[in-house]
């Protein structure tokens, strides 16, 4: 996983391998912009948890969404923090919260945490 060496919430360090590649942390404005560009000029599908340093949620979530980026080669999967991405992530109201793209457009949304549910919707937009 590609990091800048920051925590994820509760301190829980982003640095977990990632046998695909498939899997990045943006902490900035112009880092969550880079990503969502590519993005939304790619036919590949993606999804970016939106979460925050002091969500009990998100961080419950955070371990099982790195582990799953595992098992969905297919897919992007982004961690942005919301705190750290202030001016981009200012439309976003709920942590944690999914975005699902696929052939370039925001297709799907999960607002909240769950394992399950979160498999099960990965497994559709793979």
């Amino acid at each position: 996983m590609e990091e800048d060496g920051k925590k994820g919430p509760e301190g829980l360090a982003l640095d977990m391998a990632n046998r695909h590649g498939n899997l990045r942390r943006v902490s900035t404005d112009e880092a969550h912009l880079n990503i969502l560009r590519h993005i939304t000029s790619s036919r590949a599908p993606a999804v970016i948890n939106y979460g925050a340093s002091w969500c009990s949620s998100c961080s419950q979530i955070l371990p099982a969404f790195l582990r799953l980026s595992d098992h969905f080669p297919k897919l992007s999967f982004v961690y942005a923090d919301i705190d750290e991405c202030p001016e981009t992530t200012n439309n976003i109201r709920f942590a944690p919260s999914f975005h699902f793209y696929r052939d370039g457009e925001k297709v799907d949304e999960i607002i909240g945490a769950g394992e399950e549910r979160l498999h099960d919707r990965l497994w559709l937009h793979s």
